[in-house]
């Protein structure tokens, strides 16, 4: 069975820029939790924690930090993996497809809904094509994660992950 993602914008946020580094090293700042971490928050944030099993079913877990100190731990599970060219993942489930507790309304908690995010890589002349999309449920967790930055926070983020791929070896 091949299913077709369609994109919805009641439900969907999404971002889309052309960077000028290689998909590879993309794909390497994605999957690599040493890279990741050096990236994954737009600062003053940080990445303090990051475990990788990718693969579908694998698990996609971090723990960021907060200007303030608070720590915001994250865990999904990765659906598709397809190397140098998609990550798709969600906080709905956890590792090996077992569902995710209910997010609830706490102090600390970061995120409140569930959601699937998909990454896509596309080589574009020696740069890359980088396309974010998250997907979810309601159009509450919608507003929501665009109230919290999204475009802004994906779009730090992403100059952070072109900064560092710019210096790993090729």
């Amino acid at each position: 069975m091949n299913t077709v993602y369609h994109f919805n914008p009641k439900l969907d946020l999404t971002f889309e820029r052309i960077v000028d580094v290689p998909k590879e090293l993309v794909w390497q700042a994605w999957t690599q939790p040493h890279h990741l971490k050096q990236w994954f928050c737009p600062l003053p944030w940080t990445t303090i924690d990051c475990e990788i099993d990718l693969r579908p079913g694998g698990i996609f877990r971090t723990v960021m930090r907060s200007p303030e100190g608070q720590e915001f731990p994250g865990s999904g599970c990765y659906l598709e993996v397809v190397e140098n060219e998609k990550l798709v993942w969600t906080n709905a489930l956890g590792p090996g497809y077992r569902p995710a507790p209910t997010p609830v309304a706490e102090a600390n908690a970061q995120l409140e809904f569930f959601f699937t995010a998909m990454v896509t890589l596309a080589a574009h002349g020696s740069g890359t094509k980088y396309t974010a999309t998250v997907i979810h449920a309601d159009e509450a967790g919608c507003k929501k994660h665009a109230a919290m930055g999204f475009k802004e926070g994906w779009g730090k983020a992403l100059d952070q992950l072109v900064a560092l791929a710019k210096k790993m070896p090729a």
